[in-house]
């Protein structure tokens, strides 16, 4: 059980570590890594061939990142869309037109957080250890 973080650029990091500090507080293992759909597309799709069960994909401008990693596998992808320009919504809206057969969860823009809990959902369809992590976090967020 584990999940890649896959960022366009370094200057993604912010949004990275937004996903990484909720993986660490459920105990979800993940490796983060740089790598640009458009700059680098070969190791984009090497990255997609490592043995991860959940890739989240951070990305701005064109945001291809997730539609190139949901190409290659048939895992789940989840894309967080970057406000680099026009507030995100050209991210968001890259993310949110995949073409059919080749499905990415968008969540919104900048939210790191969401693409965390969002694969922590996915994982504990297998891991029932992570299902009352969730159940108690959504009890704490109702106090």
């Amino acid at each position: 059980m584990k999940v890649l973080v896959v960022m366009g650029s370094k200057s993604d990091s912010p949004i990275a570590e937004k996903v990484t500090t909720v993986l660490d507080e459920f105990g979800v293992p993940y490796d983060v890594e740089v790598a640009s759909a458009h700059r680098n597309p070969k190791r984009v799709e090497e990255l997609t061939r490592r043995d991860y069960d959940v890739f989240i994909a951070i990305a701005g401008l064109s945001a291809a990142l997730p539609g190139v990693i949901a190409a290659h596998t048939t895992k789940p992808v989840i894309g967080v869309p970057v406000s680099a320009k026009l507030c995100g919504l050209d991210a968001l809206l890259s993310i949110a037109q995949m073409p059919p057969g080749v499905p990415v969860a968008a969540v919104g823009i900048d939210n790191g957080k969401n693409a965390a809990l969002l694969a922590i959902e996915i994982l504990s369809l297998r891991e029932e250890g992570l299902r009352k992590k969730l159940e108690e976090y959504r009890e704490k967020m109702g106090r």
